[in-house]
């Protein structure tokens, strides 16, 4: 049903026109002024935007801004790794002068924050005993419950949905980003990195998390449990924790939208939209969003598109190959950049299923005789693994990017069914954030071979990719 929903939700056209003013004035933005219907617009100077480019300038912001925040600190990942780094993060927050009157909420995933002894919550043990002001909050997917939650083992029980956005919020300064909190992440695990300085869109993500936090599981310094305000998410009615907890968001969403899409917002060169996706809790916003954009690329459009993990759901294959009229280039890991490389069991078979994916989606390429159109390549760079998602726009004779889209999303069927997920789309005018954009951008493609995809995929993969394509 949930699927049914949203491939509805992508094949309904949007309404017309227009009941929000757009902000954009040049030919190579005017086309997407669509976005403003369907998500908040937050203005903002490209000069209080910067990219990051390796794991180590993530991790050092992360320590910077930490130790000077002074009024609150918001974080939502997967989860906090348990090692050196991950101990000096805590410390460092624990050190911030302003700790007293700092106002700290964390959000992570249950299953992955819970995993192993020494896991995510012991690690903030003392950061909660040290500092009455702190809230950490542990998303539970609804779907994991009954027996399967009593018999489903660690690892697996993440398979049914996860809390995946990822979002760092000191004061007025967002560090938005694929990357997780963990040594691998802050050291030679590829993603991206980008650091707003906005109040009014840090207001917004902060919200939003303290939304997810009234449906999460609340753990104290003790590490005892409590439920949020809608109750257990794995006992009682299912359909009526969804339903609440879908509804909180959606409100929240469009409240925002109609309070900041009123206005024109001019005097900006660049406008960000935040995308939200929640399948599981019935909010397809990303999804919708994603979808028009590969669909409607005009002829002339570049798009570089890249997914740590190549498994685009049916209706985003649908749209770059049938709907759009984009070159497009798709960028994923390498099998030797996969972070599931020689994982124990079944997991260890996961970059093998990724590679027969991808020979699947070439040869639908080659059926439909668009191989000369859409490219793919593998990210690969040695002693490293690749984790970078998201996509550069290069609109009809531009060769710099005027919009991108950062965040968590993956474009496969976990991000869009099962997993917690935002990104932005950063809309600009500015030549100079552009350049930045396309920078970026170079740097990840020429670490980018042309796909071969005839390397040998075990029998077994077959079976695992038939049964289990919607849980990697």
């Amino acid at each position: 049903m949930l699927r049914k929903l949203i491939n509805t939700v992508i094949d309904t056209p949007l309404q017309t026109p227009t009941a929000f003013p757009h902000p954009f004035t040049k030919k190579e933005t005017l086309h997407l002024s669509w976005l403003t219907q369907l998500t908040p617009c937050f203005p903002i100077s490209a000069k209080n935007i910067s990219i990051l480019y390796e794991p180590a300038d993530f991790y050092n912001a992360l320590l910077e801004y930490g130790q000077k925040a002074k009024e609150r600190i918001t974080i939502a990942s997967l989860y906090l790794g348990n090692g050196d780094l991950e101990k000096k993060l805590v410390k460092s927050l624990m050190d911030n002068s302003q700790l007293s009157q700092l106002k700290i909420n964390i959000l992570l995933d249950y299953a992955r924050g819970s995993r192993f002894a020494n896991n995510s919550r012991k690690m903030l043990q003392p950061l909660l005993q040290q500092s009455s002001s702190c809230t950490l909050s542990l998303y539970h997917t609804p779907t994991l419950r009954g027996v399967l939650k009593k018999v489903m083992p660690n690892r697996w029980n993440e398979l049914f949905g996860v809390q995946h956005m990822k979002l760092y919020i000191f004061d007025d300064t967002l560090i938005i980003s694929g990357a997780n909190l963990s040594n691998d992440y802050f050291t030679n695990r590829q993603d991206r990195y980008f650091v707003i300085k906005d109040n009014n869109l840090c207001d917004f993500y902060d919200g939003l998390i303290k939304r997810v936090q009234k449906f999460s599981i609340k753990v104290d310094e003790n590490d005892s449990e409590e439920f949020g305000e809608y109750g257990s998410p794995y006992e009682g009615s299912k359909n009526n924790f969804i339903e609440k907890a879908g509804d909180g968001i959606e409100k929240y969403l469009a409240e925002v939208k109609v309070d900041q899409n009123n206005h024109k917002h001019e005097g900006f060169d660049t406008w960000i939209f935040p995308l939200v996706q929640m399948g599981q809790l019935g909010v397809v916003q990303d999804v919708q969003v994603t979808a028009k954009i590969f669909g409607d690329a005009l002829p002339g459009t570049r798009m570089n598109i890249a997914t740590a993990y190549f498994n685009l759901t049916h209706d985003y294959v649908r749209s770059l190959i049938f709907k759009s009229k984009a070159e497009c280039n798709l960028l994923m890991a390498h099998p030797e950049a996969n972070g599931f490389l020689g994982a124990k069991g079944m997991a260890g078979g996961i970059p093998d299923g990724y590679t027969l994916l991808a020979r699947r989606f070439k040869a639908q390429l080659d059926r439909q005789c668009q191989q000369n159109r859409i490219h793919l390549l593998e990210y690969i760079r040695k002693g490293w693994t690749y984790h970078a998602k998201g996509l550069w726009y290069y609109s009809p004779g531009s060769e710099k990017p005027s919009m991108t889209l950062i965040g968590s999303p993956n474009f496969g069927d976990r991000s869009v069914l099962k997993d917690l997920e935002t990104q932005i789309a950063i809309v600009t005018e500015n030549p100079e954030l552009q350049e930045k954009l396309h920078d970026e951008c170079t740097r990840l493609y020429k670490l980018g071979l042309r796909g071969d995809f005839k390397r040998e995929v075990p029998h077994w993969v077959y079976a695992m990719v038939f049964l289990f394509k919607d849980f990697f």
